[in-house]
């Protein structure tokens, strides 16, 4: 058969694929009729990104990250795998929740309300599975909102990737620490 008979009956790439965009609303929608129940998901660019079961190590490593923050800036400013809101362009197709995310004055101070840019001053998720979208699209999401602080630890490289200064969307200035 010629080869280019052979490459009509490919399977297309799923990039090629038209895909249905998910809105907050309809997440929201769908989440009160019943869909959805058992199963823990982030919407990210909308698109359904399933939080899978945590390994070993990132559970330990986000239960100490935790400790460590709460004993720096107390349990009110620390909020632990929630909902935030992020730059208003974006709030349509996202609803990130990073592992753990520090508020600039306590939850209290928020009115019952989810946690608007100006309320974050450090975002951080826990990578292994997820270090790529962690370290591409959640960081330029991050920039874009102006979250002034956004830590990527790597578990599986045993380093925290430190992005700061947000910039046109992007960070500007983006450090890997190893464990030293």
């Amino acid at each position: 058969m010629p080869t280019a008979l052979l490459e009509s009956f490919a399977a297309p790439s799923l990039d090629s694929i038209p895909r249905k965009k998910w809105t907050r609303e309809e997440i929201k929608e769908l989440t009160s009729m019943g869909w959805f129940e058992g199963t823990r998901y982030e919407l990210i660019d909308g698109e359904l990104i399933n939080k899978m079961g945590k390994g070993e190590p990132h559970a330990l490593a986000g239960m100490f990250i935790q400790q460590w923050l709460v004993a720096i800036f107390g349990f009110t400013r620390v909020r632990k795998e929630d909902p935030m809101d992020v730059a208003a362009e974006d709030n349509k197709h996202n609803e990130p929740e990073p592992d753990l995310v520090v508020l600039r004055e306590p939850v209290q101070k928020l009115q019952g309300r989810r946690p608007e840019p100006q309320d974050v001053i450090l975002a951080i998720e826990i990578g292994d599975s997820t270090l790529r979208i962690d370290r591409s699209t959640k960081a330029e999401l991050y920039a874009r909102a102006g979250i002034p602080d956004y830590w990527v630890l790597d578990v599986n490289q045993c380093r925290m990737i430190v992005h700061r200064e947000p910039a046109g969307g992007k960070y500007t200035s983006v450090v890997a620490y190893g464990e030293d």
